[in-house]
């Protein structure tokens, strides 16, 4: 199955800024009933048969984050505009990523990468881009689809405030 990531609207059947409640259950129906996971936790991830989680994330009974991890097959894929962010060595992803908006080196991690103004995290334990045998390092392990002001800081949540007004 394909999951299209749609800054900043979301993925599939999650949409930012939706209840909980609804939220809760459109993650329920991307489960796969014909192999629950034992891991899955109602209300906040599921996993797929491919290994994909995908996971919410609720504050004020609002849809504010959904983050999908790297599957380990091919049956589910994670694109944006066209791109596996999962299949893909992450500086390619980068590349790619940067011809359709802004994404720079998380400066926190060194080894992350954010697309600020699509609010598109991409994140990885470590880089490793000379080591395609290293997957945790050249491939991204997971993706974040946030609403807009998720990573502001008080400062910046203030002045997005401000400017709203």
């Amino acid at each position: 199955m394909d999951f299209d990531l749609t800054p900043p609207i979301g993925v599939g059947p999650l949409q930012i800024g939706m209840s909980r409640q609804a939220a809760n259950t459109a993650l329920g129906s991307l489960r796969d009933l014909s192999a629950v996971s034992e891991s899955d936790r109602p209300g906040q991830h599921v996993f797929r048969p491919s290994g994909l989680m995908i996971s919410i994330h609720c504050v004020r009974d609002m849809l504010e984050a959904i983050e999908l991890g790297r599957p380990s097959s091919g049956t589910d894929r994670v694109l944006f505009q066209g791109v596996d962010v999962f299949a893909l060595p992450a500086l390619e992803v980068v590349r790619r990523v940067g011809e359709v908006t802004s994404i720079e080196e998380d400066p926190d991690d060194d080894a992350s990468f954010i697309a600020p103004d699509l609010l598109l995290g991409f994140w990885r334990p470590f880089a490793a881009d000379d080591e395609p045998d290293e997957e945790q390092g050249f491939f991204f392990s997971s993706v974040l689809l946030a609403r807009p002001g998720y990573y502001d800081t008080p400062a910046q949540a203030a002045e997005r405030l401000r400017q709203s007004s």
